[in-house]
């Protein structure tokens, strides 16, 4: 799933992996989400870089996915979303890629991942199939997920590891600038879960692109992430992951031994 130009390289130089300029970016600055009476986000001031793997962590009703909405456009809110190229042209309009939570689909229905493309990111319908160029656009969308095996498999026949490769796929067809990822991975198992993060910090260098990740999991984002933003209806603590797991307001929060400070590996689960 994906938004923004449609150019297919991006408004950022994105095509073939390159590698990261560090220059383009996100700015979130003043954010405010409010729902009726309800203030869901407050003051969020963030500053997203190419290239970069940045964590969202928080407890449910923390704002996490209304922040990711936020900056897709799909609801409303004050302050600014602004986005920068390498050339430093504030504002532009990005391409973003993004997985969110589930996708609700009739897992009997004969759709495969070949159809649910062409319903994305083709103008013919999906009952005539890809042309020779399309199929040729989704495989390579696929293979940059381990995937290309999967283009004709049933979508209701997909382990919940696969669909979530797939979708990943979807969302880099076209590369997007920016790509937002709202807890991918529920009811996936361990291996799938780290295979998966491996694959997103892969691709995030591979193609120099910022990747926001909504995630429960804070002892793999302590590996994986860059950066490590913890949100409790506005940014709390906003460092090194290593650093905001052991921030006595994050370990408190989550029920962790304010006490213990190890990570990575050995951190608790």
């Amino acid at each position: 799933m994906s938004g923004g130009a449609s150019d297919g390289q991006g408004l950022f130089g994105f095509g073939a992996p390159h590698e990261p300029c560090g220059a383009c970016s996100t700015d979130i600055r003043g954010l405010c989400v409010r729902l009726g009476a309800k203030e869901i986000l407050r003051d969020v001031d963030l500053h997203l870089h190419c290239g970069e793997l940045a964590a969202v962590v928080g407890l449910n009703g923390a704002g996490k996915s209304t922040l990711l909405r936020a900056i897709l456009g799909e609801i409303p809110h004050t302050g600014r979303v602004s986005f920068m190229d390498r050339d430093h042209r504030f504002p532009v309009s990005p391409q973003i890629g993004y997985v969110p939570q589930r996708v609700e689909f009739d897992a009997s229905a004969p759709i495969s991942v070949a159809d649910l493309f062409a319903v994305a990111i083709s103008r013919r319908p999906a009952c005539f199939g890809l042309s020779r160029g399309v199929r040729e656009t989704v495989l390579a969308g696929l293979r940059a997920v381990e995937a290309s095996h999967l283009i004709d498999r049933r979508l209701g026949a997909l382990s919940g590891g696969e669909l979530q490769r797939v979708l990943l796929a979807l969302s880099l067809t076209p590369p997007p600038n920016l790509l937002l990822l709202d807890e991918p991975l529920s009811g996936i198992d361990l291996a799938g879960r780290e295979r998966f993060y491996r694959l997103v910090s892969d691709l995030r260098r591979r193609f120099d692109m910022a990747v926001v990740l909504v995630s429960h999991d804070l002892a793999a984002m302590v590996d994986f992430a860059d950066r490590m933003i913890f949100i409790e209806g506005r940014v709390i603590c906003d460092d090194k992951p290593p650093n905001v797991w052991a921030d006595p307001r994050v370990r408190v929060a989550f029920g962790l031994d304010p006490h213990s400070r190890r990570a990575g590996g050995g951190a608790e689960k």
